[in-house]
Parts: C-alpha cells; structure tokens; sequence
C-alpha cells in the first residue's frame, strides 16, 4: 500500500497530480519569495527523542463548543460565577486574620475567662495533673493547636482564603503552565497507536512507535497515517497491505502522490489531530459567552463544512488573517489525504508559496506550465453549457429565478453539442465565440460533419439555432461578448480543448490535491470576475457528484466580487450535505445584489464581519443574527429629603465632604429582546484587526456571534 488510497477510487481522474507545482515534470519548483505565506519560519524537525512531538500528540484535547480551539483547552463553566473582586477579596482577608488574631489573644491572656480550657481539664487524668509532666505538656499544646485550628479554620471561610489559595495560589500556577505528566499506558496513548494493536497489528505500531520517539515522525505523518487506518476500517483497503506498507516506510508511509510530507514554511498555528487552524483569540468581553471569553478560535473542515462567509473593507485582515491561514490548513489536510482545496485570487495576493501546491495555474502568465480547462472535465454537452452559461451572464441574469440563465444554457448546449459530436472535442474560445457570433463557415462545417455522421436530432439543434440568429431576445450576441473578454492576446495559450495544453479539471476533487489559481492582476477585471464565476460553478457542479464524501473539498475565493449568482446561492445550500464547502470574502455586501444577500448570508453556516463595516451591512449582519432575551439593569438615584434641623445639618455636611447631594438608589433588572450586535456597533464598536464571527458546523451547533481578536 504505497498511498493513502485517496487517489484510487473508481471514477477519478485519469491523469496523475503533476509536480512540482510550478515547473515542468523533474524541474525544480520556484522559490516561495514575494508568494510565500507571510513572515514565517520553516518549522523545526522534532528533536531525536522526539519528545516535542510526543507532548504534542499527549496534550488533552476536550471535547468543547463550535469553533474553541481544543489543543490544551480547559473548558469553562457556560456562565460567568460570581467573583469577588481581587481588592476586596485581600481586604477581607487580612480583616479576617485581624479578626483572628484577635479572638486568640484575648483567649490566651484570660480576658474572655477561662471556660475555654474546661474541655481541657475534663480531659487530663489524674496521673498527668502533676506540674510541667510530659503528657499534661503534650495535651495542653495539642488542645491550645485545635483551638487555633478552630479559629483559623472560622476566619478563613469567613475571608474567602480558600478562594485566594485557588485564584493566585499553586492551583492556578498548574493551571497556567501544566506539566508534563508521566506518559499514558499503551492502550490510552495516542503515540502508541491503541486502535492498530487492537486489530492486530502489533508490529506496525511498534513501528511507528518507534519512528515517534525517535523523532522522524511529524503531524502530518500521524494525520495521514491515521486517514489511511479509517481506510482499511472501512474496508476501502487490506490490513496486511496496510501493515506491510508501515513495516517498510514507517512514519513515511502511504504517501501523498506530490510525495511532500510538510508545507514549505507555515504561518499559523495548526493541530491536525483535531484538524483546526488557529485564526485568533475570543475577546474577554461582556458580548461574548463566558465559555469563550479568553479561548482560542479554532476553524475545521467541520465549521468549513458549512462554508464560510467574510465581509470587510479592504485592510481589515481577510487575506492575510483569515484566507491564508485556511488555506494554509486545508492544504495539510490535502497532505494528509483529508481535503482536496482550490485557492482563487489575484496574482501576487500572497495565498502562499507554488511549492505548497501541486497544482499552480496562472491565467494570462506565459510562465503557467498549466492550463484551466473551461469545461470543467466533462464530457456532456448539456452540462458544460449550465455551468459555462453561469459564468458568462450569471450576473447579467435577475436574482430572481428567471429564463435568461435557461435560455442561455439553452444557446451553448445547441452548439456544444453538435461541435464535439463532429470533432470529439468541445471548441476553443476563439471557435465558440464565432459559432455564437452565427459566422457561416463554422456552422456549416459543422452542418456537413452532422450530415456525413447521421445525427439527426443534432442537425435539428442546429436548425434551431440557425433560426433563432438576429430574432428578438436572442442571446448569442451577449454570450459572445461576454465570451470575448477570454478572446485576448493574454489567454491565447489558455483554454485550450486541441490537446496542446496541459487543462487542470475540477473533476480532479476526487483526489487530495491543491491547486491555486492566480487570476490577472490589471487590466482584466471583468475576465477576472468571469473566471471566478466559472470557477465556483465548476466546484459546485462537480464536488455534488464525488463518489467519495470522505474527503473533504473546499474552495478558498479571495474575493468573490461579481461572483455571486442565484444558481451559486443555491449550489453553496447544496454542499454541506456533499462533504464540500466554499469559503467567499467580499469587500462589500454592496456587491452582490441586494435581492441575493439574505439568502447568501443564509446559505453560509459561518459568518465573518470585520472592522471598518460599513452600517447598511452590519445591518444585513444584525438581521440575520437576530435577538436574543437578556438582563437590562436600570438604576434610579432619588435625592433624600431631610426634614428636620439635624438631619439638614448632617445633609448639609455630607455635601461639603462629598460633593453631591444624598440620594437613595433603586435597582431594578427586566428581562429585554435586543439584537446581539446591532448595525451601530458592527460598524462603529469592533476595534481593528477584530471581527465578530458567528459559526455553525456540520451536526448543527451553533456559536452565537462572537467578538474575536484576528492579532492573537
């Protein structure tokens, strides 16, 4: 068993995973320079004990709320407990100690009397009655030390010592810096890999143990190794040839086709054995829950599962706090035969290093060794001219369901599939675009090859077409102008379907693989735009089709601006149940129609708004949050009129001292609906590099929205 079996299934892509990412076949891959992930450092092989890895594999990980970061995480209760103030709380206690002290000395000097010390000469025998005798001497001491135990043991739940001793005391001394513990027995220790001698596998997990302490073996060694297990408990593959695979690599088995077994350099802090990603810290703030105030914000592919929607103006941190670091997490999990991940954004946005993927395509780069193919690996007419149609008027169309998506589908699949019935191939764009355009030659050429062939109903698609040109309502002609922002100098080598390139499809999602595709940078936006509409479309088309759901795929879209369509809409509500998820950031609500933001904000289970807001989308934001029922404390001051001479007299005096009249203070607490984060706050409350996060996962928990600090 020389993989992960990620790549083995029936159905999947027939050519392998090319690498390096950015040369040719046996070329060096680029270095990461200005593309890398950001100012990391390359991470340290484990020591030869290996003991940074066993202590990492060790650390508790409690099961915890939606979006807590588990690694070393000690759960808090869900509600805030009432506490003393640290002051107030040292006060008492030294007034408690005085108190003490006090009753003592009073006792011991006979001026409370001594009917204090009759328990202790009912006590004494007889034989022990003679003066400064060993055991009155012992007795004595004894009696005067549970006394003074008494009185301690009074003051000091009088004066909360115990809760000092739990707060600032070695209690919390372990809490914040915990040992390391003697090590598990085998049959609880993660390092030991219990599941693997249960089975019988003895020797492989000795193996691997061993690779462990020695220090050749990283997390995603572990995380792969483990994905592979969950492959031959699944009866996807054979233990012997699992076993066997262990016994010959040990930490290097079953590999990932690129045959990396890390990312070049990591930014983020990442834990593969729960598979989360460090983005921040929740803040300690009253809007948050207790539970999260001061945790870790942790981000998987079981929140990513349910796509991941963030809004914010340029500079608010969605590239570089949030894109990057999930990009940079699913591409391990892609190493570990978890994840397939698509990276779309500009070029030189910095989504990470070519090295760091197997796949770079580089749309309008003479340097990109490969191609996008514009079909999205395909081979059915019908299908390539709905998801080709989505991206050429998918934002041209009404939000609302309308024909012109149909008709458009309609136009394409009335040439796309006469076209590859006579050339066994779909047309290049510079082909479509003149078929669209009802240029005579093309169509008759195909007319011809329809003819000698016999396809019949084929022949009629074509009549079809033919008669439709130049009638009203024909949208040929904006389909081939929306087609000719592809027809340019710049994409003449791209989007080629004769063969001479080498077109990365969608369809590969079957295997764990990751691809980064840079769109032009200048002088293209609205083929920019187009692209990522076609990108989305193809994802959506071809992950709700995967054979294997294990797998986890996602879609990274550094911003989706113009992307976002009906049909988009609908196909992100349709990828939770497909083992998929996208995650989309936008500058602006601004840009994406307005009768398409409640269903967008809808159709993403986890929500991001960051600083800078604008009040109109923490409007939109608010709405889909809602309200919640919570404590509003209102506190009344009533001046105290004092009626007689004294009492003016006294009042009077307090004012001199205090400055400010006597009043008298009425509480009163009421339970009020007001909305979690109002427009006003979202725009005008979030401090920068934070942002208010709401998360809901696969199973269905939820996180109320949460106020977290991107910087830590």
């Amino acid at each position: 068993m020389d993989s992960d079996g990620m790549r083995d299934g029936p159905g999947t892509h027939a050519s392998p995973v090319p690498r390096p990412a950015g040369a040719p076949p046996g070329a060096p891959g680029p270095a990461g320079g200005r593309e890398g992930w950001g100012p990391a450092v390359p991470p340290l092989p484990p020591p030869p004990d290996g003991s940074d890895f066993l202590s990492w594999l060790r650390m508790p990980r409690p099961e915890s709320p939606p979006g807590v970061w588990r690694f070393g995480h000690r759960p808090r209760p869900q509600e805030e407990p009432e506490r003393v103030p640290a002051r107030q709380l040292f006060a008492g206690a030294l007034i408690a100690f005085l108190v003490g002290w006090l009753i003592w000395s009073l006792l011991w000097n006979g001026y409370l009397g001594t009917w204090w010390l009759l328990p202790l000469y009912a006590m004494i025998p007889e034989s022990w009655a003679q003066p400064h005798s060993f055991g009155s001497v012992v007795v004595v001491y004894a009696y005067y030390a549970l006394v003074a135990g008494i009185i301690v043991a009074g003051v000091g739940r009088l004066g909360r010592w115990g809760e000092i001793w739990r707060r600032f005391g070695p209690p919390a001394w372990l809490r914040a810096a915990p040992g390391q513990g003697p090590p598990p027995p085998p049959e609880e220790d993660p390092a030991a890999w219990p599941a693997l001698r249960a089975a019988g596998a003895v020797d492989a997990a000795e193996r691997l143990a061993s690779d462990a302490r020695a220090g050749l073996m990283r997390d995603v060694d572990h995380a792969r190794i483990a994905r592979a297990w969950q492959g031959v408990q699944r009866g996807r593959h054979g233990l012997a040839a699992f076993a066997g695979a262990v016994l010959r690599d040990g930490a290097g088995a079953c590999p990932h086709p690129s045959g990396d077994r890390d990312l070049p350099a990591r930014q983020a802090p990442h834990d593969l054995v729960t598979g989360q990603v460090r983005l921040g810290t929740a803040a300690d703030d009253s809007r948050n829950p207790y539970a999260y105030r001061g945790a870790g914000l942790g981000l998987g592919p079981e929140l990513l599962g349910t796509s991941l929607l963030a809004v914010g103006p340029a500079g608010s941190g969605k590239t570089g706090a949030v894109v990057r670091p999930l990009a940079e997490s699913l591409c391990l999990h892609a190493l570990s035969g978890r994840a397939a991940v698509v990276v779309v954004g500009a070029a030189g946005a910095g989504l990470g290093p070519a090295d760091a993927y197997d796949v770079v395509i580089r749309v309008g780069s003479p340097d990109s060794v490969h191609d996008l193919d514009l079909y999205g690996g395909t081979t059915d007419p019908d299908e390539a001219a709905a998801v080709l149609a989505e991206a050429l008027v998918g934002d041209l169309a009404d939000p609302h369901p309308s024909g012109d998506s149909r008709r458009s589908t309609t136009v394409l699949a009335q040439v796309l599939g006469p076209f590859r019935a006579v050339h066994g191939r779909f047309p290049g764009v510079p082909e479509l675009r003149q078929l669209l355009d009802g240029a005579p030659e093309p169509l008759a050429v195909l007319r011809r090859g329809l003819q000698e062939a016999g396809h019949a109903s084929l022949l009629r698609e074509l009549d079809a077409r033919e008669r439709q040109m130049g009638h009203p309502g024909d949208v040929a002609s904006v389909l081939a102008d929306r087609l000719a922002l592809l027809d340019r100098p710049a994409f003449a080598s791209f989007f080629d379907t004769s063969g001479q390139t080498r077109p990365f499809a969608l369809t590969a999602l079957d295997h764990p693989v990751r691809v980064r595709v840079d769109l032009p940078a200048r002088g293209h936006a609205d083929a920019s735009r187009l692209l990522a509409r076609l990108v989305l479309a193809q994802f959506t088309a071809s992950v709700t089709v995967r054979e294997d759901r294990s797998l986890f795929a996602c879609l990274v879209l550094d911003d989706a601006s113009g992307a976002v369509t009906p049909e988009a809409v609908r196909g992100i509500q349709r990828l939770r149940s497909a083992g998929a998820g996208v995650v989309l950031t936008l500058r602006t609500l601004d840009d994406v129609p307005r009768p398409l933001r409640g269903p967008l904000l809808g159709a993403a289970g986890c929500r991001m708004a960051l600083s800078g807001l604008t009040p109109w989308d923490g409007q939109d934001f608010a709405e889909v949050w809602g309200k919640e029922w919570t404590e509003a404390t209102d506190v009344t001051d009533r001046q105290i009129i004092a009626e007689t001479p004294a009492g003016k007299a006294v009042h009077m005096l307090r004012r001199v001292i205090t400055g400010k009249a006597p009043t008298a203070r009425a509480v009163t607490v009421r339970q009020v609906e007001r909305e979690r984060w109002s427009a006003s706050e979202l725009a005008h409350a979030v401090p920068p590099g934070h942002a208010v996060l709401s998360l809901t996962s696969v199973r269905g928990e939820h996180a109320p929205p949460l106020l977290v600090d991107l910087r830590h």
